[in-house]
């Protein structure tokens, strides 16, 4: 568990967005989105991050730490242009103030803020193990929602709100599993972190 969990992890995080833009990818090229710069960039440097987390985790697995320390650095670039290119995209769809946003869109609002702070935090505890991956994984998970959203589309899934939650808790949970069995307690990252994503869907709903 405690060699296979980010690895195993960071590929499933990795096949969910490869299945949220198989329209964008295979079934339907067409369309509009794949004409424009800015969800193209975007999309790439989504895919970006995930396939480096996924190498970034292999890297830990097979304990070649002087390569994860390199590739990092990239990583940290990435993440940095993620939350540029999010904040563009959102200044150009969302131009009727907070009160005007559905409860999902302050959400994710919040959450990308979230996800640079964490990113950062991940990276200036680059030398302390146990923090620097949760830090990177929980930022990493605050921003699934319009992923897990276009995955149950994708899937036809016919409950949306309610997939949502069971694989996005489902994911929380599993950290909390993998926290015990490897450090016999959940990790302080680990619980604040779920406890933040709710305080966010609180402020989100009642504001």
């Amino acid at each position: 568990m405690r060699t296979y969990y980010f690895q195993i992890a960071s590929i499933l995080l990795l096949v969910l967005s490869i299945i949220a833009f198989s329209d964008n990818l295979i079934t339907d090229v067409g369309q509009e989105s794949n004409s424009d710069p800015k969800f193209i960039i975007h999309g790439l440097l989504m895919f970006a991050w995930f396939i480096l987390f996924v190498i970034q985790a292999n890297f830990i697995r097979k304990r070649n730490y002087i390569a994860h320390m390199k590739w990092g650095v990239a990583g940290f670039v990435i993440a940095i242009l993620v939350v540029l290119s999010t904040v563009y995209i959102i200044s150009e769809a969302y131009d009727g103030g907070w009160s005007a946003l559905k409860y999902f869109e302050k959400a994710i609002l919040l959450f990308i803020p979230s996800f640079a702070v964490l990113i950062l935090l991940g990276y200036l505890n680059r030398k302390k193990g146990n923090r620097h991956k949760r830090f990177i994984y929980m930022g990493t998970l605050l921003i699934l929602e319009p992923i897990l959203d276009r995955v149950a589309t994708n899937l036809h899934i016919g409950n949306n709100v309610l997939f949502v939650i069971l694989v996005w808790n489902g994911l929380f949970i599993s950290l909390f599993v993998y926290d015990l069995l490897t450090i016999k307690k959940i990790h302080k990252i680990s619980w604040m972190g779920y406890l933040w994503f709710y305080v966010v869907w609180t402020i989100s709903f009642l504001t």
